[in-house]
């Protein structure tokens, strides 16, 4: 997937009260789940490189025949850790950390980690009941999943945010889809839509249109559960590697 995207924060008004943590410390400001993340699939991408791009495929993509016919649960999760190519890697590696920078200034980063991998579940299983043949591989859903949450929080907290900003994420999202239908045959559409859908919903739930109420704060529960969330990407981009280095 490839986004044109514009991170510059002079695009966000306010910044203090529109949660851009501009005045927060550095250590604070660094995106770091994002980084986390992107490590993940660095990582799978280089075990993929190591031992051959379609036996990796094979063993841990999201074969949806496998998934439904052998109960290989995992490969949702899986799939999503794997990518199809360098070039592939590379155009979600750039869109996950431009968005993902973003999503931790505005938000905290716990809500980054469960965004991205519910989008990515919902995403594939979208897929899979849309197109339940062939393989799918990507962060795509999830990365998705993440731009609809920020689009959700820049209407929802519009009078922080401002126009040109707004109209930046529609024309992304506005991209992804006419993309995904002009290369129908190579990119999956659906679970862009699955992964745009959750973050939606997520963030109609979660962001508070209230502006005396501070959008970068979590509490407890939320944060194990972004923790969680986090924990569990790694775990099954490690999972991954052991499947591909069988």
């Amino acid at each position: 997937m490839s986004l044109k995207y514009q991170s510059d924060v002079d695009e966000i008004h306010h910044d203090s009260d529109a949660g851009t943590n501009a005045h927060a410390p550095e250590s604070q400001r660094l995106p770091v789940y994002t980084i986390i993340l992107l490590a993940c699939i660095a990582a799978v991408m280089a075990a993929e490189l190591a031992f051959g791009l379609d036996p990796s495929i094979l063993q841990a993509g999201f074969v949806k025949r496998a998934f439904t016919t052998h109960h290989e649960y995992w490969r949702i999760l899986t799939g999503a850790a794997l990518h199809g190519s360098l070039l592939h890697v590379a155009m979600n590696g750039y869109a996950f950390y431009s968005f993902g920078r973003l999503f931790e200034m505005l938000a905290n980063r716990a809500h980054l980690a469960i965004v991205f991998l519910l989008s990515a579940i919902g995403g594939g299983f979208l897929s899979l009941v849309m197109l339940p043949d062939g393989i799918s591989v990507g962060a795509s859903g999830g990365i998705v999943g993440l731009i609809s949450y920020l689009a959700v929080y820049a209407f929802r907290r519009r009078q922080f945010i401002s126009p040109e900003f707004r109209k930046n994420l529609l024309i992304n999202i506005g991209f992804i889809l006419v993309f995904g239908l002009v290369l129908y045959q190579k990119i999956d559409n659906y679970g862009h839509i699955g992964g745009l859908i959750v973050g939606a919903v997520y963030g109609f739930v979660q962001i508070p249109s209230d502006e005396y109420v501070d959008p970068r704060e979590a509490g407890p529960v939320t944060e194990v559960f972004g923790l969680i969330a986090l924990g569990t990407y790694i775990a099954t981009s490690l999972f991954s590697i052991f499947l591909i280095s069988k």
